[in-house]
């Protein structure tokens, strides 16, 4: 069985354990239980008391494609409740490999220096790297390579995180030395608080993953590799266009983001387009590519490097979420605006999510003009100058709006709003409202399933919602890329079973789902005793009266309706 690595950063102890009654827990059902069994759910989020969990899912490291993504758990600084936020990168996979289910960060370091937690073979250490004090995620990561080599896995805090910026997100290096982001819930902002910079994770020499019945593993595994790399969705959409393919539909239905969740479509949707984005990277060549890996072994391919007009990198990866949140929602009209905020943004170690949030309201409170990408360029200066209004911003919409004086603050339990206008997508404003996590799409996105239920109607849309928080619950756990979903979601008995091989668990079609209904439950019931009560399942008042054009839709679902999402 894999060891837990627990890291007191106030004594600099490291110990390794075991821990039995993890055996069949992985990624989120292991971060969010460890979470619920050692945090006092009253604790400050960015005190000592708070610890910060990393687990690897039930599958990570092993040949079964999408399945290496890393959980991150802990309180939220911004939900005030349990967080789990997960992302690809090859750390997960590396630390599956080095022997190590889950790493507990404790305490908090009582000097100024930076630490680095190393993991190699040979053990681990935590070594101090004062260089890298407030440096940007890319300079990081360059001299964490330059140190340590290129092979290795890395996960670290931007300077938002090290300053406790509650919008901060931890940065997880991929297979390209790229970056990918676990980005939601401000849980930069509790590794920053503890005193450490950076995780690095040396896998050469370490194959240390177990199985049950490995022979069946690889069959399986190989016919479920096979399914998801022939899947249409797979080869004619995210390798050409990656998340960003859902642009033009989500404008279409009227619930794309527009400069701080005032409309729900944008006249310049066509340049903001997956669409446009692939004849940019096509057109522009030079650095620019598209369908590559976030983790070692990935069939889905949905990362991409987008290019200025001469075809140096402007950054990678451009994805839905930043279009919505940087582009359409602060009024920008091409990609190459977006392009640069989201590089800015990924540097300082902030949630593109949450601080496109802050910069919308930060706009419309006057502090800058939508379309003016001077003006956010401007804004984002100052939270890497570190000035009272850049500390503002980076800490996230909630405090922004409520400094600022406004009352149109598109968050949901203190967490900012995902790409999705919930008055036109009425299923992902029940997951924002009623889910463990607050605003956020991962939790339980209904944009998939508006051919079924009609994203507009009063009905169906709390148990949709329900739904999809335990599949993709579920799918958290074991380590899963929610894009893997189509051949696993056809026939669960395949998901059971190569999970059921790797770690001798006995799941079926119908019990793997247990995995995600547990997880959500004990979520829950750590929400309540921190203080996020049912007072907290809803949205912002303004959402319920003032109508989204260009639909005109206002949130009216029932009590009963919201009700029918809980777990």
């Amino acid at each position: 069985m894999s060891s837990i690595i627990r890291v007191n950063m106030t004594t600099h102890e490291i110990k390794s354990e075991i821990n039995k009654d993890y055996e069949f827990l992985g990624g989120r059902s292991l971060s969010s239980r460890i979470v619920y069994d050692e945090v006092e759910p009253t604790c400050e989020p960015l005190g000592r008391k708070n610890k910060l969990v990393i687990a690897m899912g039930l599958l990570s490291g092993t040949i079964a494609s999408s399945a290496s993504r890393i959980s991150i758990g802990a309180k939220s600084p911004l939900t005030n409740g349990i967080k789990e936020t997960n992302c690809g990168g090859v750390a997960g996979g590396k630390l599956s490999k080095c022997g190590v289910q889950a790493i507990i960060i404790e305490g908090k370091s009582e000097d100024d220096k930076c630490y680095v937690l190393v993991i190699t073979k040979d053990g681990y250490k935590l070594e101090v790297m004062n260089k890298l004090k407030y440096l940007g995620n890319y300079d990081t990561v360059e001299n964490l390579y330059n140190k340590y080599g290129r092979k290795t896995g890395i996960l670290c805090v931007g300077p938002t995180g090290e300053r406790g910026l509650r919008g901060a997100c931890i940065a997880s290096s991929d297979s390209i030395g790229e970056l990918k982001f676990a980005a939601r819930g401000g849980l930069g902002a509790v590794m920053g608080s503890k005193g450490l910079k950076a995780i690095v994770v040396d896998d050469k020499g370490c194959n240390l993953i177990t199985y049950k019945d490995k022979e069946k593993f690889i069959e399986l595994a190989k016919d479920y590799n096979k399914k998801l790399a022939s899947d249409p969705k797979v080869t004619g959409t995210y390798h050409n266009y990656g998340t960003t393919a859902i642009v033009k539909a989500v404008n279409g239905m009227g619930a794309l983001p527009t400069c701080n969740f005032r409309y729900g479509s944008t006249e310049h949707v066509s340049d903001l387009s997956g669409e446009k984005m692939n004849e940019l990277i096509l057109s522009r060549g030079g650095e620019g590519k598209l369908a590559l890996s976030c983790m070692e072994i990935c069939a889905i391919r949905c990362s991409t490097i987008y290019p200025d007009k001469d075809g140096k990198k402007l950054v990678s990866t451009m994805q839905y979420e930043n279009i919505a949140l940087l582009g359409s929602n602060l009024g920008m009209k091409n990609l190459d605006q977006v392009a640069q905020l989201n590089y800015e943004i990924n540097n300082l170690g902030l949630d593109t999510i949450e601080t496109g949030c802050a910069l919308g309201v930060a706009l419309d409170m006057g502090y800058g003009r939508f379309g003016c990408i001077e003006d956010c360029m401007a804004l984002i200066n100052e939270i890497s100058r570190n000035t009272p209004l850049g500390r503002l911003i980076g800490n996230g919409a909630l405090l922004t709006g409520q400094i600022l004086g406004c009352d149109r603050i598109p968050t949901g339990k203190g967490q900012g709003f995902a790409g999705y206008d919930p008055r036109a997508l009425k299923g992902n404003g029940v997951t924002y409202s009623m889910s463990t996590m607050g605003g956020d799409h991962t939790a339980g996105n209904c944009f998939g399933s508006r051919a079924t239920v009609d994203p507009l109607g009063t009905e169906s849309q709390g148990e949709l919602s329900r739904t999809l928080q335990i599949q993709i619950g579920t799918l958290d756990c074991i380590g899963l890329c929610m894009f893997a979903r189509g051949p696993l979601f056809a026939d669960a008995s395949i998901l059971a079973n190569i999970v059921n091989y790797r770690s001798g668990s006995s799941f079926d079609k119908d019990t793997i789902w247990e995995l995600g209904i547990e997880t959500l439950k004990l979520e829950r019931e750590f929400n309540i005793k921190a203080g996020v009560s049912p007072a907290h399942d809803k949205l912002p008042e303004y959402l319920y009266e003032e109508p989204l054009s260009p639909t005109n839709a206002v949130f009216d679902l029932t009590e009963e309706e919201m009700l029918k999402a809980i777990v």
